[in-house]
């Protein structure tokens, strides 16, 4: 079984599919790692580091590629152009990847139609049982971590409570917009650093989890609020009425605040605006805002994806792939992640593929197979958008024979149904 790690090519991305952790790990279920030549440099690991783990080095990503029965990405490949990555992979191989396939429906359907069987990480169910494949919480809680750090060199001031013979120097208030991994991780991180916390988030259960953090709690914690949680955990997008009260309140912390982190991401849907231009411009001159949800079009009204700019005195961070700016932990936690889920595929007798459809983490993040989207979510996306054609409904079930006992009134019906005719029909004719 030939696993192969190719270098990420797209922009900003700095993280590797596989660390020389993982690389040991898999060659001891029987894998042979092959990966391409440079592939770690982003993320601080050398070639070196991953021969002496057991892996080979391939030149080039067709190399690497060439007869791989898995291929571990971060990113969802490229498709088209110079730069395409599909048309290397192996149509028998399986893809492992943060794919956004509810975003990236083009994408999706294209490596569909490439017949690569396709995985999306990114779409693990929120199970005890999964956490440890968890992408999206293992690369958040290195996200949350980086934004304070970030927004601590953009500050122009401390952030601790500090008493000096000089005088005394207040600590920096922090908001902190969404209370999910990343969030809670920005909460822990403002708190370790002495910054007075607030947070905010339309999910209740995690008003709880803010407060054991130290930091206090803001929303409007009305009928709505009560029910804005989905079972996977998730946030449900709110209706207008509670946004304006919501909005209203936030515009009156914001304002009093330093820095501003904001978090809020719904699943295969546009981040939602939290911070208005409005808000922003009610900020003190030095104040931050971190904006992490820029990639997917922003929590602050006038951030910009892999900018940093100034409004009227306030900075709004954008960069891009958080993670990745701490290239060598997201990447060793993602591949922890990736050895997780893989090892549920691998017969530990045989060391060869061996895919449960039945296995929930298997079937909950399978996109596509034999040439078709079979993600419901996912297929229902690309119809609805027009990419794919709509699946055709079932035949109706043919309509049941008569029962004898009714069809016996009938004088010829006995004979007529065992000659496989229509009472009344002659052999050989036409009904009438």
């Amino acid at each position: 079984m030939k696993i192969a790690v190719p270098k990420e090519t797209r922009a900003h991305e700095t993280r590797v599919a596989a660390s020389p952790e993982s690389v040991k790990r898999l060659v001891a279920l029987g894998a042979e790692l092959v990966i391409e030549s440079g592939a770690g440099a982003a993320a601080a690991i050398a070639d070196g580091d991953y021969e002496a783990a057991g892996a080979s080095i391939a030149q080039g990503a067709k190399a690497a590629l060439e007869g791989a029965d898995v291929v571990l990405k971060v990113q969802r490949p490229q498709i088209g152009g110079s730069a395409d990555e599909l048309k290397l992979i192996d149509p028998k191989s399986l893809l492992i990847s943060i794919l956004d396939p509810l975003r990236a429906t083009e994408d999706a359907a294209a490596i569909a139609k490439a017949g690569v069987t396709s995985f999306a990480v990114d779409l693990m169910p929120r199970t005890t049982r999964a956490q440890s494949m968890d992408v999206l919480s293992s690369q958040a809680n290195l996200a949350g971590y980086k934004a304070v750090i970030d927004a601590g060199a953009t500050f122009g001031r401390a952030f601790p409570l500090m008493m000096t013979a000089a005088g005394t120097i207040q600590p920096a208030k922090v908001f902190i917009m969404g209370a999910g991994v990343a969030g809670l991780q920005a909460i822990a991180t403002a708190r370790r650093l002495g910054a007075v916390v607030l947070a905010t988030d339309v999910r209740p259960a995690s008003k709880q989890e803010v407060e054991s953090l130290g930091a206090k709690f803001v929303a409007v914690e009305d009928e709505e609020f009560a029910q804005a949680q989905t079972a996977g955990g998730y946030a449900k997008e709110m209706s207008d009425a509670y946004k304006e009260k919501q909005a209203a309140l936030v515009a009156e912390t914001i304002a009093k605040q330093d820095i501003v982190i904001t978090t809020a991401l719904i699943p295969g849907r546009p981040a939602p605006k939290l911070v208005s231009a409005e808000m922003v411009r009610s900020m003190q001159p030095g104040s931050v805002i971190v904006d992490l949800a820029v990639e997917t079009g922003g929590n602050c009204e006038l951030s910009e994806p892999g900018k940093v700019v100034d409004v009227e005195g306030v900075t709004i961070v954008g960069h891009m792939n958080v993670p990745g700016r701490l290239a060598r932990d997201a990447s060793q936690l993602y591949a922890r992640n990736l050895y997780n889920f893989l090892e549920l595929m691998i017969d530990k007798e045989s060391k060869a593929l061996s895919l449960d459809l039945e296995d929930d983490l298997i079937a909950g993040t399978l996109v596509t197979r034999e040439g078709e989207i079979v993600h419901e979510r996912v297929r229902a996306a690309a119809e609805a958008a027009g990419i794919i054609e709509p699946a055709q409904p079932a035949p109706e079930p043919a309509p049941a024979a008569e029962p004898a006992a009714e069809a016996a009134a009938d004088p010829g019906a006995e004979s007529a149904q065992e000659s496989g005719q229509e009472p009344g029909q002659e052999s050989g004719g036409d009904k009438s």
